[in-house]
C-alpha cells in the first residue's frame, strides 16, 4: 500500500490563507459510503468541522471510496490538522453513533496546493465530473453527496487566488 503524495512546503505550511484539493481513500478501497447512512455522516462531519470554523469549504464529493475537497485554511491550522479533524471525526462518530469499529482509512492522504483561478476551476469542476464519470449519475447535480447537488452551503471562492 502507498502513502499518497503530499505536495505542500513545509515553509510555508502555516502562511495565511491557503486552498487545497485534498483526497483521501478508505483502508483497503473499501467502498463504505456506498451505504448512503455513512456517507451522509461523512458529510455531516465535514460541515461540523466548517462550523467551527476550522476551514472554509468550497466544494465537496464523498464517493465510494474516497472523498474530495476543496478548502481553504488559515494561519492558525494546518492543512494536516484539518484533514485529520475530518478523517479521524468521522472514524470516532462512526464508532460512536453507528458501533462500527474497523480501520477506516487509508493512511495518508493527498493534497494538490491552488494558487489561481484556473486550478480552483479545474478542481472544482473534477470534484463535479467525479461522479459523472464513476457512472453513479448521469449529471453532476444528481449526486447527493456532493457540492453539485446545490443543497449545501458553501463558502465563496477564496479572494487570495491569483487571477
Amino acid at each position: 500500500m502507498s502513502v499518497p503524495q503530499r505536495n505542500s512546503s513545509p515553509t510555508v505550511i502555516r502562511q495565511g490563507l491557503r486552498t487545497f484539493f485534498v483526497s483521501a481513500n478508505t483502508d483497503g478501497k473499501k467502498a463504505l459510503f456506498q451505504v448512503a447512512e455513512n456517507a451522509a455522516l461523512l458529510v455531516s462531519t465535514i460541515y461540523s468541522y466548517r462550523s467551527q470554523g476550522k476551514f472554509s469549504l468550497h466544494d465537496f464529493v464523498v464517493m465510494k471510496n474516497h472523498f474530495h475537497l476543496l478548502l481553504t485554511v488559515d494561519e492558525n491550522i494546518a492543512i494536516e490538522r484539518a484533514v485529520q479533524f475530518v478523517k479521524g471525526g468521522y472514524s470516532f462518530r462512526l464508532k460512536k453513533e453507528f458501533g462500527k469499529a474497523f480501520e477506516v482509512w487509508q493512511r495518508g492522504y493527498s493534497e494538490s496546493r491552488v494558487y489561481d483561478v484556473v486550478s480552483y476551476e479545474k478542481h472544482r469542476n473534477y470534484i463535479y465530473q467525479n461522479p459523472v464519470k464513476a457512472g453513479y449519475v448521469s449529471a453532476a447535480e444528481l449526486y447527493e453527496y456532493s457540492s453539485a447537488s446545490g443543497k449545501y452551503e458553501l463558502d465563496p471562492k477564496p479572494e487570495h487566488l491569483r487571477g
